[in-house]
């Protein structure tokens, strides 16, 4: 099948502005309040996962069981984003994540009053279901705006996220020992519940007028693929997105693992305290920040194909490192590597997918990406005891080597269309 547009096709998102010049500055209000909510989906979730190990000893959990427990997240928010997708068609994408956000800042205060693995999981379905819609009603809601700002502008939302993820890390770190978790983790969702109700009602103020037809976007999703802009033909367009979907699981599957594993890596196994372990996350998060503030110039520097391809690199080298050494000061060094590595492999393939395959593919995408988040928690608790928990860490290696070979081949398509 010919292409049906023969003018040369855009660069990548990230790249280019639609006059030529990457220009991200227009900070209208909405795309404020879309940050904010961005920055604390990642501070409700750091402010979390500082706190495993004081709930892990609170329902005596052995690795395993602490795994399964840890599944629940994922699993609530898998079940949850396909019912989400259709509520943001059905009421906007706006509304949802502002219901969203709402939940998940309810959710998080949960965990400090279970005291046993079930209660515990239980709990987490609801966190995880919380965290799940929230991520896919903000991206949604992302995409929309982007298009209409006309701007390169999604980095800036996920380095929002990251931001949020540092302060939660750094704050859950600061109060480990003053506060108790139940405390912390109430203190945070009542936080969580007082921006999510600022940001929503500037959020909601601005709402485009295409909220009115929420189907809007689907059919214009739908053109977008049959454009085939980035010169494969529609079937070859729906297995690059798959591909990317795959790119990002890989992606998402070392952010979750870190995300769980990593304060415990450093308490059990580099014997560090409280404290610093929650540093350790920050150190990540921060790397994280730091790579996804800088992506658009990046990607416009060497370009997304090679960012990708490096990324992966960099995340498994540094994942080998921070498992296989014992020194804490080394372990931190690592988890900065992966941090950076990672920090732009899943926004760039969403944004890959969605220039390929529209909102559809972004939909796709974002599905498998998340997947990442359901297998990575049980597989490494299961490795752990199995075979301890550095060597379970190292298959975050593996999975930035897959990243990057997944990379080399979704980026070929680029380099040979006519």
């Amino acid at each position: 099948m010919p292409l049906l547009n023969k003018k040369p096709a855009r660069s990548h998102p990230l790249e280019s502005h639609p006059n030529g010049s990457a220009d991200p500055s227009a900070w209208t209000a909405a795309r404020l309040a879309l940050t904010a909510f961005f920055a604390v989906d990642g501070f409700l979730f750091a402010a979390w996962v500082v706190r495993i190990p004081d709930v892990r000893a609170q329902v005596h959990a052995s690795h395993s069981a602490l795994g399964l427990a840890l599944l629940c997240v994922s699993a609530g928010a898998v079940a949850t984003m396909p019912l989400i997708g259709r509520l943001c068609l059905r009421f906007g994408t706006r509304p949802t994540t502002v219901a969203s956000l709402a939940l998940l800042s309810a959710a998080v205060m949960l965990p400090p009053h279970a005291h046993s693995v079930p209660v515990l999981g239980a709990v987490l379905l609801l966190f995880g279901a919380g965290y799940g819609a929230a991520n896919v009603a903000m991206n949604s809601a992302a995409v929309e705006l982007v298009a209409e700002l006309r701007r390169p502008v999604m980095p800036s939302f996920h380095a929002g996220y990251s931001l949020g993820g540092l302060l939660g890390a750094a704050v859950g770190g600061l109060l480990a020992g003053p506060l108790t978790a139940t405390w912390a983790l109430t203190l945070s969702g009542l936080l969580g519940l007082l921006v999510t109700g600022f940001a929503g009602a500037v959020l909601l103020r601005g709402a485009p007028g295409a909220a009115a037809d929420p189907g809007a976007g689907t059919r214009a999703g739908a053109r977008e693929v049959d454009r085939v802009d980035v010169g494969v033909r529609v079937p070859h367009a729906r297995l690059l997105v798959l591909l990317l979907g795959l790119t990002a699981l890989c992606s998402s599957y070392g952010e979750g693992s870190l995300a769980d594993w990593a304060t415990l890596h450093l308490t059990d196994d580099a014997h560090a305290s409280a404290a610093v372990a929650a540093f350790g996350y920050a150190t990540y998060a921060f790397a994280m920040t730091a790579g996804r503030l800088a992506g658009t110039w990046l990607s416009i520097r060497f370009g997304p194909a090679r960012l990708m391809v490096a990324g992966g690199l960099l995340a498994g080298a540094g994942m080998l490192v921070a498992a296989l050494t014992p020194s804490v000061p080394v372990v931190l060094l690592g988890f900065v590597l992966v941090g950076l590595g990672l920090s732009n492999l899943f926004p760039l393939a969403i944004a890959r997918a969605g220039e390929t395959g529209g909102p559809g593919g972004v939909a796709t995408a974002s599905m498998l990406g998340y997947g990442g988040m359901l297998i990575g928690p049980p597989v490494i608790g299961f490795l752990a005891d199995a075979a301890g928990l550095p060597l379970a860490l190292t298959t975050v290696a593996a999975a930035g080597a897959g990243a990057a070979g997944l990379s080399l081949v979704v980026n070929r398509p680029q380099a040979t269309r006519s």
